[in-house]
């Protein structure tokens, strides 16, 4: 049935939630009382609703004027004309995701789970990971379209393998050389920063001076440095000094730094997040630029070899991990090792198998599960599912306090580190589905971590901030127009651990770029969504 050309939602309560899918929503520029109307014409207004800005500030009553794909207007527009009109208004920024395989094939191209969300611009290649061609990459992005808008950094990880492998050493200069030149031809190609994982290999083969050096380059071109810090817990050097060493790179390189995913995983270091905060608090009145992101869940997800196998056993790739575990030497010290890392994750009972290669049955059910099925210790089935590859897990390892302490700091994030599940029946991780209505929902209606305002302007004005997003997130005359409208009271994520991959509810309107991705509650199929580059 065909529409009608304008439409008043007098009935719903909508809020107005992130406009521009990456920047802050900060309104510059409303008309004050008695300032003469902006008559239109409009593709689009967007009227009666109230509007969370994403500053912090609480609600207001604007209108907002659409035309193509930025804002032209803002204020008292009730007598303007318009093709049609909406109340409401703003779209989240996701600062860390794993989408970009899934946003890259036609299946998911669309964004469904993130648009529920209200999310309108997605950062890619976190944790040191992605494609090193990012040219390629950007093409096979715009291929089938895109649902929302991207933006993409680049990789230490993905560098050093392409240079290194997964050597264990230090680079020689030819290659550190070699490194800086594929970091500097991606941020002249329009990435926004630099991504590290030293938890990861051959990102943790890696000593602070090859970062540091890498994220010099960076810097000179205005990005940032996302980290999976070295150690979340107390694998190696410990979760404080994990924290000391992304400041370290901040403060000899220049660049602001994000600890990405911010965390303190497994009870052996629960209740230190008092004193993450306090370091980065400290560098921040130091004067350097230290961030954080979050996801609002008390699970983490990660691969079975990164979670449990130490970095040794890793080098050298895939087939020398597997000689090693068949060594006897090797194999029993390897297992020495794995006995102390299942038991920081907080024992077998707490690691969840979302999906796995292996021929075993083993989606959806515990590692303690698994080992019983096996009738094998719980380390002993782990290394042997570790032989042909790394099954995804997740681990229940975080404490609810901790999560609120980061939570409601002023300069931490909002972000899935989800991903788009395509062609694969995986359990998957509920973040993907549901991170920002929950925070919203759990987080700010409910328990009062952080107030409505505050949670918006995390996932909105904040993220523009520390990623420089030029016209997106910002509430004026000439921003791009990515908004979110959602009905507070309807608000919800619906994924659960049993069944993760459900979309959030509650989103009545989302645009990216000034087209209507969902309308009054459904998907349009709009692809409107850009790769962003850096200016």
């Amino acid at each position: 049935m065909k529409r009608n050309r304008t439409s008043n939602l007098t009935n719903a309560t909508l809020l107005a939630v992130g406009l521009t899918a990456m920047v802050a929503l900060a309104v510059t520029s409303c008309a004050p009382s008695g300032s003469r109307r902006v008559a239109g014409p409009f593709d689009l207004l967007i009227t009666g609703g109230r509007l969370l800005d994403g500053t912090g500030n609480p609600w207001s009553r604007v209108d907002i004027g659409i035309l193509g794909d930025r804002i032209v207007a803002l204020g008292d527009l009730a007598d303007s004309r318009a093709s049609r009109t909406i109340d409401a208004a703003p779209g989240f920024i996701d600062v860390h995701t794993h989408a970009a395989s899934g946003l890259s094939v036609e299946e998911g191209s669309s964004a469904r789970p993130l648009l529920a969300q209200g999310v309108t611009t997605a950062i890619l290649n976190p944790d040191g990971q992605g494609p090193v061609d990012l040219v390629k990459q950007r093409k096979a992005l715009e291929e089938h379209g895109l649902g929302v808008n991207v933006a993409l950094l680049i990789g230490h990880g993905s560098v050093r393998r392409q240079v290194i492998g997964m050597d264990d050493r230090e680079p020689e200069m030819r290659e550190l050389q070699a490194m800086s030149d594929l970091v500097r031809s991606a941020m002249e190609a329009g990435a926004f920063g630099l991504s590290s994982g030293p938890f990861y290999t051959p990102g943790s083969f890696a000593k602070t001076e090859e970062i540091t050096e890498l994220a010099r380059i960076a810097a000179s071109f205005g990005g940032v440095h996302t980290s999976h810090i070295r150690d979340e817990s107390d694998y190696t050097i410990g979760l404080l000094s994990a924290v000391e060493e992304l400041i370290t790179i901040s403060r000899e390189s220049g660049i602001p730094g994000v600890v990405t995913h911010i965390k303190a995983l497994g009870p052996n270091v629960w209740e230190l997040s008092d004193e993450v905060v306090e370091l980065i608090e400290q560098a921040r009145a130091e004067g350097l630029e230290i961030w954080a992101d979050q996801y609002p869940y008390e699970a983490s997800s990660t691969g079975l070899g990164p979670a449990l196998l130490p970095r040794w056993a890793e080098a050298g790739g895939q087939s020398e991990r597997r000689r090693r575990l068949e060594d006897e030497d090797e194999r029993a010290r390897i297992r020495d090792e794995m006995v102390a890392n299942l038991r920081r994750r907080g024992g077998a009972e707490r690691i969840v198998f979302s999906s796995s290669r292996s021929t075993l049955d083993i989606e959806g059910k515990s590692l303690q599960e698994v080992a019983a099925e096996l009738n094998l210790a719980p380390v002993d089935a782990a290394m042997e599912l570790l032989r042909d590859g790394s099954p995804s897990i997740i681990s229940f390892n975080m404490d609810e306090d901790d999560i609120a302490t980061f939570m409601a700091r002023p300069w931490t994030m909002t972000s899935t580190d989800g991903d788009i599940p395509v062609g694969r029946n995986a359990m998957g991780h509920p973040r993907s589905f549901g991170t920002f209505p929950r925070k919203i929902r759990k987080y700010a209606i409910e328990q009062g971590v952080l107030d409505l305002a505050g949670a918006i302007r995390s996932m909105t004005s904040l993220s523009a901030t520390v990623f420089t997003l030029e016209d997106r997130g910002v509430l004026r005359k000439g921003a791009f127009a990515d908004i979110a409208i959602f009905d507070l009271e309807r608000l919800r994520d619906t994924a659960t651990w049993d069944d993760p991959a459900r979309l959030a509810e509650g989103m009545v309107y989302v645009l990216v770029n000034g087209r209507l991705a969902i309308d009054d509650g459904g998907f349009t199929g709009e692809r409107s969504g850009r790769v962003l580059s850096r200016r």
